[in-house]
């Protein structure tokens, strides 16, 4: 019988790592470029116009165009969907424009997922440790919940929470309705905000272009949103995600009660 040689053996860990190591290239590349910068308020406020005569001409292909874009560079896993969320509020309004980013974010977040699952997964939890094998069953036992507080908490990066559960051997469904579900309050925070701020981009757009007449050399857009954010509104998150630890918390309450006699 033929021996496999080195190569062959190498194929299928080669085929599981490629889409992953192509996404992790294509996001090395637009950082190195410098593509990301683009992606910023004085872009937003430059081609503001345009962009507001297209979407009332081109509604429909304007949104599918704006969740592409969301859910492309959430697949690449750069860190942009608080700016592009605001950027949906400002052109799309509320509601409209955190819908879209909602399912701009949950499309990315499922691509990502899925890449990163089939690279790692249970390839991954068959090298790690008993504890951390322990670790990932409690997290996919009670994977919804989980999610949903890491979801809800505006203290993990979005990106991170994408890959943590692939390499635990998360199910799709859960992580796909968690995913859905968790992002709302705060999208749509975002997205109120952005919507808020549509007519501050004119402002900073009339105050740069006077600037420039006036022959500064130190003439910049640029708008500080994240002033807009309120220790209320990040109190009222934390809230939200203990609430769904609330289930996870009470299964082990009673998981650990000792038993009555009868």
């Amino acid at each position: 019988m033929k021996q496999a040689s080195t190569s062959e053996l190498q194929r299928p860990y080669l085929r599981r790592f490629a889409p992953l190591g192509a996404i992790a290239l294509i996001s090395l590349i637009i950082f190195a470029a410098g593509w990301h910068r683009q992606l910023s308020f004085e872009t937003l406020a430059r081609h503001h116009e345009v962009l507001r005569a297209f979407i009332a001409g081109h509604l429909a292909t304007a949104v599918i165009a704006f969740v592409a874009l969301y859910a492309t560079l959430v697949a690449l896993s750069l860190p942009v969907g608080t700016f592009l969320t605001l950027v949906g509020g400002v052109l799309f309004g509320t509601f409209l424009g955190g819908a879209a980013a909602v399912a701009g974010a949950t499309l990315g977040a499922i691509c990502i997922f899925l890449v990163a699952r089939s690279a790692l997964g249970e390839h991954l939890l068959r090298k790690i440790g008993t504890r951390a094998q322990t670790l990932a069953h409690n997290f996919r036992a009670n994977a919804f919940s989980y999610m949903l507080f890491l979801r809800l908490s505006p203290f993990f990066p979005f990106w991170l929470v994408n890959l943590v559960p692939a390499a635990t051997g998360v199910r799709l469904f859960p992580f796909a309705g968690a995913t859905a579900l968790g992002i709302i309050p705060l999208t749509f925070a975002y997205a109120f905000v952005g919507n808020s701020i549509g007519s501050m981009i004119e402002v900073e757009k009339a105050a740069y272009e006077r600037c420039v007449a006036a022959g500064e050399s130190h003439c910049a857009l640029s708008l500080r949103a994240h002033e807009l954010f309120t220790p209320e509104l990040i109190a009222a998150l934390a809230i939200l995600a203990f609430l769904a630890l609330l289930p996870v918390l009470l299964k082990r309450r009673r998981a650990r009660a000792p038993s009555s006699s009868i």
